[in-house]
Order: structure tokens, then sequence, then C-alpha cells
């Protein structure tokens, strides 16, 4: 009871700064991890004839200032786009809620929106929406429209969506003699690959790497298609603790125990340095990164395949529902103390068209939001130097499966990532931990209902 006493008034504290700085006119913070960007960018609200955005992947900038400076040729308001590092960029919003000051724009994620849209930080954009001829909220993914509506109204429009998918080096597949992954592949044959690279390198080269912060783009993946979740549908529970999650999990343990690198050196390297210095053949990988890929000298090594799929019924092919992919959608958002509020919503508005969004895939920003926007994205990565297909083949044949979150998914998550790094040393309690991770997310949970 202790710790769930520490936890209720860590959480209460949070709620009260967060009901001051909605009472003061201004707004609160509160991560995909999303993908976090090298440039500055500090607080600093925007002039009469400027508005400021907000960011923090740097891959994203340019293609996204083309996109806003054809708003500014038709608006006459420039557009100042910063990039701001991923910790750094809900410290300052934090700081914008308690009274300083914040972007016109920026890009909120859903594991801070509730906060946000409880507390009045957002823009409302309800009735710019419906007076709008353009957007059409059915346009876009819907469980990328409800993660950014609260209590009838939205606070932001879906920006992108984005896919799972293995990156493979071929150099490390050739060398020892296993064929690259492609759409037949099921886990289990994931497993006998991963696994007998390790074993015929010795253990000098590792079939995979993965990371308990490989959540989304990793380790959730095999849960939910293993039939199991993070989180009930009805937000009020934890799923770590069923039957079919540590079903997935122990699937899990047998990866760490035979194909994984060893925890203490993904820790030092991260997968990805692992997958590029031809350490790790295979790492999974949200398709907004792919594209960094192809700047490396062994770019052409590197290939990109479907997710694997669980043959739940054992007919040996892949139906409908066995191959998923875990996906989050980022929105474009407002601040509600904002001196230029229809200015703000005029840019979201274009950000979000469907000429716009057909735009930020030719780009090769990221997959849109807006339904059908898309195909332009994975060739654009292909002519870029590493073949995306498989790409546009997840987004047009998996399952995809929201994004779990609850009002404080970030003390949870955080929480699961910090408890499993023991199973991931000691597979053997992989079961007590997914326990204990299930017994304080139930906590939290408890104080959001």
């Amino acid at each position: 009871m202790k710790t769930r006493n520490r936890i209720l008034a860590l959480l209460l504290a949070l709620a009260m700064m967060l009901a001051l700085a909605a009472c003061g006119g201004s707004s609160d913070g509160g991560s995909s991890d999303g993908g976090s960007g090298d440039g500055g960018g500090s607080g600093g609200g925007s002039s009469a004839d400027q508005l400021e955005v907000w960011i923090w992947d740097n891959d994203q900038l340019a293609g996204l200032q083309e996109i806003a400076d054809l708003w500014t040729e038709q608006s006459g308001v420039p557009v100042k786009i910063n990039v701001v590092t991923w910790d750094n960029y809900w410290t300052l919003l934090e700081a914008g809620a308690s009274g300083g000051e914040m972007a016109d724009v920026f890009w909120m994620h859903v594991n801070e929106a509730q906060k946000y849209m409880e507390n009045g930080i957002l823009l409302d954009l309800t009735p710019y929406i419906e007076a709008s001829d353009s957007v059409d909220l059915a346009n876009y993914y819907p469980d990328a429209v409800s993660l950014y509506s609260y209590d009838g109204k939205n606070y932001g429009i879906p920006k992108d969506h984005d896919v799972n998918v293995i990156l493979y080096n071929k150099a490390v597949f050739d060398q020892y003699g296993f064929d690259y992954p492609d759409e037949t592949w099921t886990w289990e044959t994931y497993y006998e690959v991963a696994s007998g690279i390790t074993a015929a390198s010795g253990g000098s080269v590792y079939g995979a790497a993965m990371n308990t912060t490989n959540d989304q783009d990793g380790w959730w993946n095999i849960v939910y298609a293993y039939g199991g979740s993070i989180i009930s549908e009805d937000k009020t529970t934890s799923g770590l603790d069923s039957a079919e999650t540590k079903e997935a999990m122990e699937f899990v343990a047998r990866l760490i125990d035979d194909a994984f690198a060893p925890q203490a050196l993904v820790s030092e390297n991260g997968t990805g340095g692992l997958f590029t210095n031809g350490l790790a053949a295979m790492i999974t990988q949200g398709n907004y990164t792919i594209r960094n890929y192809t700047t490396y000298d062994n770019a052409s090594d590197f290939g990109v395949a479907v997710m694997p799929y669980h043959d739940a019924n054992g007919n040996g092919q892949c139906d409908d529902g066995e191959r998923v992919t875990v996906y989050n959608s980022l929105s474009w958002s407002a601040a509600a103390n904002s001196e230029h509020p229809d200015e703000a919503y005029s840019l979201i508005e274009w950000f979000t068209s469907e000429e716009m969004q057909i735009k930020q895939a030719e780009l090769g920003v990221t997959l849109a939001g807006y339904i059908g926007a898309d195909d332009a994205y994975a060739q654009t990565i292909s002519d870029a130097g590493i073949d995306a297909s498989a790409v546009q083949v997840m987004n047009d044949t998996a399952t995809l499966i929201s994004y779990p979150f609850s009002k404080y998914t970030t003390n949870w998550q955080n929480n699961i990532r910090e408890t499993l790094v023991a199973a991931w040393l000691d597979t053997s309690v992989m079961s007590d931990k997914l326990d204990e991770a299930a017994a304080y997310m139930n906590d939290i949970l408890a104080t959001e209902s």
C-alpha cells in the first residue's frame, strides 16, 4: 500500500499543478517514443507576423518547412519550425503550461494528450473544423482522431500514422547462409533464423536485438499477435498478467536466451548501433526511422521486410488479424493561449489537408494521417536507397492495433520498461516481473477513474 499511496500523492500533485495552470489561462504539459531531433529551440511565443512551430524530429524538419512555406506564400505569415529534443520538448511545454511562452502550433503525443486536453492547454479546434469546407474527420484514421478528442471536442488533427517493419542486414544473412525475411515468416521462423545466426557466428554476431524500450516497435507487436494486450479496452486494468500476454512474453524470453544481443550490449550501443555496425542481423523499427538508415555507407546492405505473423490456427498461412502492428499517430495541435488562434488553425488545416498529406508522403516525411494519402511514401524511401516496399504492404494488409494508452501512460510505461530489464537479464523471472508491472499499472489506472 505504501507504493500505491506514493503514486497517488505524486499524481495528485501533478493534477493540482495542471489545474492551477489551467485556471491561470495558460497551459500544462505532461512519450512512441518519438524520434528525438538534434535541433535547439527554446520557448519564445510568436511575433504578430510569424507563427512558431515545435517538433521533435530533425529528420522531418526540411519536408515540413517546405510545406509550411507553401502556406506562407498564400497567407503571408512566415512560419518558423523549431526542432526541440524529445526530453526538452515536454519540459518546454510544461514551462509554457505554468505561465511561460508556448509555440503557436506543435506536435501532440497520445502519452501526454489526455492531461493537456483536460486542463485547457490545447486550443479547441471543434468550431474551426465544423466551419471548415475542407476538413472532414472521417477522412482520417478513426483511432487517430479519437486519440485527440475529449469530452466531445477535438484538440488535434492527425498528422501521420506509423507501421513497424523488420530491418535486416543482407550481408550478415549472406555470410551465414540464411534466406532473407519475407511475407511467409511467422514469429517462429524469426526465432529459428535469429537464433541460428547467433549460433552460427559463435556469438560474435546476434540474430536480432531488442530492448525493453522497444515496446511499440518491438515486443508489443508480439503480445498482440499472440492475443494478449497491454491494457484493457476500457483502460481500467493491465493486460500484462493475462495468460495470452504471458505466453507471448515466454516466446520473447526464448529470443532473449537464444537470439538477442545481451542487455548490457544493447544498453551501451542501442539496437540501431548494433545493427548498423553489423553486430545484429535484424531489428524491428517504425517506418519513420528508415530514411535515416539510407545515409549510412553500408545502406546497400539493408533491407526492409514485413513483421512476422503468429500462425494461431496452425494452417500455415497468414489469415486476417494474424499479422499485426501497433501504430501511433501524432496530431497537429495549437496552444489555447496563442495570440493567433485563427492563423494557427489555418496552418494546422494546411498541414493536414489531403494535398499536403500527399506531399508529406512524397517528401518522405512519414506516412499520412489522411487515409489513402500514403502511396508515395515507400517509393520515396526506396528512391533514397533502401527498398521500403514492405512498408506499404504492412500499411495495406496488416491489422493496425491502436497504441495502448491511458491518462497517465508515461508513468506505467516507464515502470514497465524498468521492471522488465530484470527479465531481459534473467528470463526465469519473466512471469513474476509481468505480475509486478501489472500491479503497478493497475494502481495507476485506479487513480484515473
